[in-house]
């Protein structure tokens, strides 16, 4: 019986994976997905889903993109190439009619005509022949000739070629370019209307949204990519302004200033940055969004640059441990390091210590949600601070300034003077894990060794750092550091803020302090 069933069942078997067998051929041969029953071995068709077709979006915006190719000049005839011929040290020592000295005057006499014709070409040329030294991608946002590209695509030309989709070239002059955002403008004068794309709404770009890049990837100019919006508001790294909208189309080197669309063909982000080990494209892919380059845009396209308010704050983020140790309810908002010297921050009043809120009654989420913010304002406007201070919340009223031509808007500058430290013996601070004596400039306290096995050294304070102020009140000794944690204890707090300075600058730390 046992035999009879196992026989039966390997029939069985048999004959469903032939089924199978067959059904795996019709779906490699005729691309119809279909569903199998492995209890009747049966096949079922299944509707195949419906993928969008790109087709139509690009026909519509291909002409409106450009291949850019950037020109520089070339160094003239050097120095050396333009003195002329000498026979060299030992020849003026031979006789006149030495046959050596008769060929090397004649030779020096061709060689140095050849060099004059050099010098009377590159008189006439200027300043030396242009030569392709980068290429990248662009496109047209009117139809007067203006397009965007990335100003590090732009950054070392002196001339610029505009390919077209159809293989035109036309030259093209630089309108201005920003630094900070990557962002430059071109202008094409031309008699002819061209081709334009307009910018997307930002607010309704999701991840999970199909997305069209394209470019002019290793010189091959109208290459299509397709993928989708992989994450939004990526920080790289590259600026105080970081909030890339992350894709997995292919994008490489050339694809540089090329735009991103929606399926509407609108512009939803200029590519600007892969991530890859390889240098070629790995999926991961950056492109300023379209809200960040308008406004950049418009003011190129009006002055050549860009003005931007100004704060003048050294800011770092608010962590969990931070929020605590200050009383707020979450971890949002900028901290302020120090305010820069004479800069609108400093002389409205803001302190180190100060949590940054919000702006004109908007939250601020982090620090470069305040940078961006204040960026985009006018230089001289007046702006309402919410800060978060010794324990509750503080309006003020700053009035900005211009951001200066090579200055971050959060920069480092010197903290203001402690008092001078009286001399004292060192002082344990055990449950701190730190030992703290004076310093040798008599401002703040001066760490002398840190527990390995301590909070403060797995949150990175180290030996031969200062701390400068606890809670926002300053200290000068290690009592000083005690009568504040007692205070915070006593105040319920079971974390209390330090302030730390260091050759690298001041930042703030939250410790936890025993409540025993």
């Amino acid at each position: 019986m046992f035999k009879n069933i196992k026989d039966g069942l390997s029939r069985s078997s048999a004959l469903k994976a032939s089924a199978i067998a067959g059904l795996a051929a019709a779906v490699l041969a005729t691309g119809i997905p279909v569903a199998i029953n492995a209890s009747h071995a049966e096949a079922v068709a299944v509707q195949a889903p419906q993928v969008p077709s790109f087709a139509n979006v690009v026909d519509a915006v291909s002409p409106a993109v450009v291949s850019v190719r950037v020109e520089s000049r070339v160094n003239p005839v050097s120095a050396d190439e333009d003195e002329s011929f000498g026979l060299g040290r030992g020849f003026d020592d031979l006789p006149d009619d030495h046959p050596l000295k008769k060929f090397f005057r004649q030779f020096g006499e061709e060689q140095n005509g050849r060099n004059q014709d050099k010098k009377k070409d590159h008189a006439q040329e200027g300043k030396g022949r242009l030569r392709p030294v980068a290429q990248g991608s662009g496109f047209f946002i009117s139809e007067d000739g203006f397009l965007v590209t990335n100003n590090h695509v732009v950054a070392d030309g002196a001339a610029f070629v505009v390919v077209m989709s159809d293989g035109t070239e036309l030259d093209a002059k630089l309108i201005g370019k920003d630094p900070r955002t990557d962002l430059a403008v071109l202008k094409v004068d031309d008699k002819r209307k061209f081709t334009y794309v307009k910018w997307a709404d930002d607010t309704k770009v999701r991840v999970g949204d199909w997305v069209v890049a394209v470019g002019n990837p290793f010189g091959l100019g109208g290459t299509v990519t397709a993928g989708i919006v992989s994450a939004r508001g990526r920080d790289i790294g590259s600026g105080p302004y970081d909030d890339y909208i992350q894709v997995d189309a292919a994008v490489n080197r050339g694809n540089s200033g090329g735009p991103t669309f929606n399926l509407n063909g609108e512009v939803v982000g200029i590519n600007a940055a892969i991530f890859s080990p390889s240098g070629g494209n790995v999926g991961i892919a950056f492109a300023i969004p379209a809200d960040t380059a308008k406004g950049v845009i418009a003011d190129l396209i009006k002055s050549g640059s860009v003005s931007r308010g100004w704060l003048g704050v050294q800011i770092q983020p608010v962590t969990k441990d931070i929020a605590e140790s200050l009383g707020l309810s979450e971890p949002s908002g900028a901290l302020v390091v120090s305010p820069q010297e004479g800069s609108p921050g400093q002389k409205a009043g803001i302190k180190n210590g100060d949590v940054v809120t919000a702006v004109n009654g908007e939250t601020v989420k982090d620090p470069r949600d305040l940078a961006r913010r204040i960026a985009a304002m006018t230089p001289g406007s007046k702006v309402e601070v919410s800060l978060w201070r010794d324990g509750k919340a503080q309006p003020l009223t700053v009035e900005l300034g211009t951001l200066p031509a090579e200055q971050k808007e959060a920069a480092t500058d010197e903290d203001k003077p402690a008092e001078t430290q009286k001399p004292a013996s060192e002082k344990a601070l055990a449950d701190l894990g730190l030992t703290v004596g004076p310093s040798d400039d008599g401002k703040g306290v001066a760490i002398t060794t840190v527990d390995p096995d301590s909070d403060a050294a797995d949150r990175g304070i180290k030996e031969g750092e200062t701390i400068t102020s606890v809670n926002n009140q300053e200290v000068t000794s290690a009592g000083d550091v005690a009568k504040v944690i007692a205070q915070a204890k006593k105040d319920g707090r079971t974390r209390a803020l330090f302030q730390i300075q260091s050759e690298n600058g001041s930042r703030f730390v939250a410790l936890p302090i025993n409540q025993g």
